[in-house]
């Protein structure tokens, strides 16, 4: 396998940093499984750092819009950040940019979700 998972939680938020690369077989597999786990063990808040993907393909890209829609549909929420240029412009090629909550930095990401958390309790 070409692409290492590092987990870990912040601030309730699990931060999943993918390194190398995220294609079909495998990678892709091991990824997805990962974030069904998550969200099915109720880590409903969960965030992927691109920062060191070196390279992705459609299976990936495909992975990646499955674990929102997932995510979504299980009550929780998934962001990126610190997406490299190459899945940008891939995302941006396709016209699914609009699909995801992308930010600049681990703390952005993870300060969306308490932002989001914070609008809930006080709608309630």
């Amino acid at each position: 396998m070409q692409l290492t998972i590092n987990a870990r939680e912040t601030r309730g938020v699990v931060i999943l940093e993918l390194v190398g690369r995220v294609v079909a077989g495998e990678e892709v597999d091991s990824v997805r499984r990962m974030i069904h786990d998550l969200i099915d063990h109720n880590h409903k808040s969960v965030s992927l750092n691109l920062d060191q993907v070196i390279r992705i393909d459609s299976t990936g890209i495909g992975m990646l819009v499955e674990g929102v829609i997932y995510s979504v549909k299980q009550g929780g929420r998934l962001n990126l950040y610190k997406v490299p240029r190459l899945v940008h412009n891939i995302l941006f090629t396709h016209r699914l940019l609009q699909a995801f909550e992308i930010y600049s930095s681990e703390e952005e990401a993870v300060a969306a979700f308490e932002k989001s958390s914070a609008q809930s309790a006080t709608q309630a």
